[in-house]
């Protein structure tokens, strides 16, 4: 009896133990992260902003974990949001504390949730709605991540980190952009225009557009002569033939530490299309657009740009419509993927996809105290330079040279004014020139095109009641994002852009799958053939009859239908053993991993300890 009561006792003990321990480890900061994503790990960027709060931050967390009409799916994504939010919380030492509710029917929570501005999700349309969303409180100040989706899971990191950045940071830096485009920033318009012509105020191009969020966006004129000093950062979109007064400007201000993104062009596809909407036809022959380009400030920099050459790639080729309806396969329309991005750099590390249509080449000389990053490049062993008057009518031959051209690049250290006199403007006359700075420390972006900002290259539009709501197709927004941020934002959000599923494919299914798939189609085409001439050969036996004989089959006839049936279910038969076998793969592929995981494991395990034992045993 003592020995049942002691061993009850010992068991009693054992888990107070095993209790006590799980409590002390949970409680420490020590964890490890074995997914292969790094799903629960902060980036170093997310880190860097939590360690920079001076105010305390509240996560509001708002999911509807007890409702019925909750997707299991959006069950299992929400606990992986909550643990990175848990992160959060850990990473925050003290200045940041979550929250989590569940807004049921009619509660306070569910009150609260629409007050911040949570959206309500009807799972069930007969059901309750359901919420999943996040409210970042700050002192007085509010932002909300209004819903929570797998489909975004790639930026949620990003958005959980910027959500932090706008509520303790409210303030909005200074964008400015000058352009020689028109419509980019939208076009004001007349209200009692619009309403009787039923009509919405055009919200310009989606990057700026969805720049103006975060930003203070404003238009600088293409003749200033001074760039105000509340902005920080400069963008100069296509600005064609600037003055040397609006030359100097732009000289001093990167001087002064401004930070400077030129979108140069040898041939702008923008600027062709509004050209010859406004343009008199002899102006439309003779093309009604230009190259645009830094000038003297590229010569002081080192940087070479040549407004008369495109870049063509037979790697990085796009299929375009062509003449006749027929497919043709554009090299100075240039997409390109992750071999063409820097991987040292942040602002393009992540990017898998980037359109650059017509774009030109970036060089650098040798400019003491400048440094040279090439971000974006072309292919070394398919490019070339083409003719940019012969791209306009399609004239494109690529005859590859096996140089790797630049397309964008990072131009960091200190600057020499390219005025050292002031500008030509002011000759002659003492009391109009201008005080020079003459260097100074800035930075600088160059990309080689200003059409990759464009809509019809980097998002599709849809016409919705809501008004027009614009879906990336490429990487073309989170490139310009990226610089945005870095240059005029905080930087420590580019090391948080982008993270990786957490629902990892089966790469060899798939691969057993997509190769059963292409022999299945195969296959189907061929059944698809036979009926097609059979049906043929029984149309050309039908019209060599006549009168009453048509509503009969005659003998060739009904061999041709009796040879089509066999040949229908021999092929039905192919497929059946196509599909079959694709099961057998799959079937094979789990078993293999089964054995893996529950023998060779153990397996292994055994082998050790016996090898150790023997070890042992002959010390």
């Amino acid at each position: 009896m003592n020995k049942k009561l002691n061993g009850a006792l010992g068991l009693v003990l054992l888990v107070a133990v095993i209790g006590a321990v799980e409590l002390i480890l949970s409680a420490l900061p020590f964890r490890a992260d074995l997914t292969a994503e790094k799903l629960y790990t902060l980036s170093n960027g997310s880190k860097a902003v939590l360690g920079k709060l001076e105010e305390d931050v509240t996560f509001k967390f708002y999911f509807s974990s007890s409702s019925a009409d909750m997707p299991m799916g959006l069950k299992t994504y929400a606990n992986q949001v909550q643990d990175l939010l848990k992160e959060y919380e850990r990473a925050g030492n003290g200045h940041l504390v979550l929250e989590a509710y569940d807004p049921k029917p009619d509660s306070d929570a569910e009150e609260w949730a629409q007050r911040y501005g949570v959206e309500p999700q009807n799972a069930n349309p007969f059901g309750a709605p359901v919420y999943f969303g996040l409210v970042a409180v700050c002192g007085d100040r509010e932002e909300v991540l209004p819903r929570f989706s797998p489909r975004t899971e790639s930026t949620l990191e990003y958005d959980v980190t910027r959500l932090v950045t706008r509520v303790a940071w409210p303030e909005r830096p200074v964008v400015g952009v000058m352009t020689s485009l028109q419509g980019v920033l939208g076009e004001e318009q007349n209200p009692m225009m619009m309403m009787q012509q039923r009509q919405r105020p055009n919200p310009g191009w989606a990057a700026f557009s969805e720049l103006k969020k975060d930003y203070d966006v404003r238009a600088i004129a293409t003749d200033v002569d001074k760039i105000d000093d509340d902005v920080k950062t400069l963008v100069v979109l296509h600005a064609k033939d600037l003055s040397e007064k609006t030359l100097f400007a732009i000289d001093q201000f990167v001087i002064r530490g401004g930070r400077l993104i030129a979108c140069v062009d040898p041939f702008s596809v923008m600027d062709m299309i509004s050209s010859r909407q406004q343009q008199n036809p002899m102006m439309q022959q003779m093309g009604g657009n230009g190259p645009s380009t830094l000038g003297k400030l590229f010569d002081a920099w080192g940087v070479t740009f040549d407004t008369g050459k495109v870049v063509a790639d037979g790697a990085a080729a796009t299929r375009l419509g062509g003449r006749n309806g027929e497919a043709d396969m554009n090299a100075a329309f240039l997409s390109l993927d992750a071999e063409n991005m820097d991987k040292k750099s942040l602002l393009v590390a992540q990017l898998t996809q980037v359109m650059f249509p017509f774009a030109g080449a970036i060089s650098f000389g040798k400019v003491e105290g400048l440094e040279f990053e090439p971000l974006v490049v072309s292919s070394k062993s398919d490019a070339c330079l083409v003719d940019s008057m012969g791209v306009q009518f399609g004239n494109i031959k690529v005859s590859p040279d096996n140089v790797q051209r630049t397309l964008a690049a990072k131009l960091s250290g200190t600057f020499k004014t390219a005025f050292p006199k002031g500008p030509d403007y002011t000759e002659g006359s003492t009391n109009a020139i201008p005080k020079v700075v003459a260097s100074g420390k800035g930075t600088v972006l160059i990309f080689g095109d200003s059409d990759f900002l464009a809509d019809q290259f980097c998002v599709q539009v849809q016409q919705t009641i809501f008004g027009p709501i614009a879906q990336p197709v490429n990487d073309n927004l989170v490139l310009f994002a990226n610089v945005i941020e870095q240059f005029a934002g905080r930087e420590e959000l580019i090391g948080v852009r982008s993270r990786g599923p957490s629902n990892r494919p089966f790469a060899k299914v798939d691969a057993l799958e997509a190769k059963a798939l292409a022999k299945f189609q195969n296959e189907q085409s061929r059944l698809e053939s036979a009926l097609q001439e059979t049906q043929q050969r029984l149309q050309a036996l039908q019209k060599q009859k006549s009168g009453n004989n048509r509503l009969l089959l005659s003998k060739e006839q009904q061999d041709e239908i009796v040879q089509f049936r066999k040949t229908q279910a021999e092929t039905r038969r192919q497929l059946k053993n196509v599909r079959k076998q694709l099961t057998a793969d799959i079937d094979s592929l789990g078993i293999t991993l089964k054995v893996v995981n529950i023998v060779l494991v153990p397996v292994l395990v055994i082998l050790f300890g016996v090898l150790h034992g023997i070890k042992r045993r002959k010390r």
